[in-house]
């Protein structure tokens, strides 16, 4: 009777947890993000609790996993709507080499060594740090990369704007104030909230506008 019980559990427990992770959107397990992996965690140990323990009810167990993806889907929500929750959660990418030379303070406050630099380079065929022109550390941990014989022209762009909000800290690494910004954006006859996304590169901001997207 105890084989039935793990059976029926188990299969109950892999639907279950299917539809939470159709519900938490597409994302690679390396990509997930703080909350999503907390929420991963916290419902793999509730299953697996369930599964071992026969005696207690099945819903003891479904009733958290369902609050959890409640919570997940919620801030995932707040995430999309306040750049502010979403860096908070998730953190900002970072750029370790700036145009071939490394960034030992970014190295420093992001806590990651030469070690895990020089590893994640050899695992995209990189042989030396000389050969990156540009290398940024992904909120995710992964580390993209690109060479100084890419086929990629121009300087790597640097977002300003995201939907609406103004990053200061690629303001402050191209050397630009929010006067310039503001000048530029004027310029266009734009005021910050027209402006889904906009980048730097090549000395030249390039803007998208909301209306552009909302088509």
């Amino acid at each position: 009777m105890d084989y039935i019980v793990v059976l029926y559990r188990t299969l109950v427990f892999y639907i279950l947890i299917t539809i939470i992770y159709r519900f938490m959107g597409k994302r690679e397990v390396g990509q997930l993000g703080i909350v999503d992996l907390i929420v991963s965690i916290l419902v793999a140990e509730l299953a697996a609790m369930s599964i071992d323990n026969h005696e207690e009810s099945i819903f003891l167990s479904i009733l958290p996993i369902i609050l959890l993806l409640v919570i997940q889907v919620i801030m995932s929500y707040v995430s999309l709507k306040s750049s502010k929750v979403r860096n908070l959660f998730d953190g900002n990418p970072s750029v370790i080499i700036n145009r071939g030379k490394l960034k030992f303070k970014e190295m420093v406050k992001q806590r990651y060594n030469i070690e895990d630099l020089l590893t994640q380079l050899r695992e995209k065929n990189i042989r030396t740090i000389e050969e990156v022109d540009f290398a940024i550390l992904e909120t995710s941990g992964k580390l993209s990369v690109f060479k100084k014989d890419s086929n990629l022209f121009g300087e790597y762009p640097l977002p300003v704007i995201l939907d609406g909000k103004i990053d200061y800290d690629t303001l402050h690494q191209i050397d630009k104030s929010s006067t310039w910004l503001n000048r530029q954006i004027r310029n266009e006859n734009l005021t910050i909230q027209d402006i889904f996304y906009a980048f730097y590169r090549d000395k030249k901001l390039f803007i998208i506008k909301r209306e552009d997207i909302d088509k």
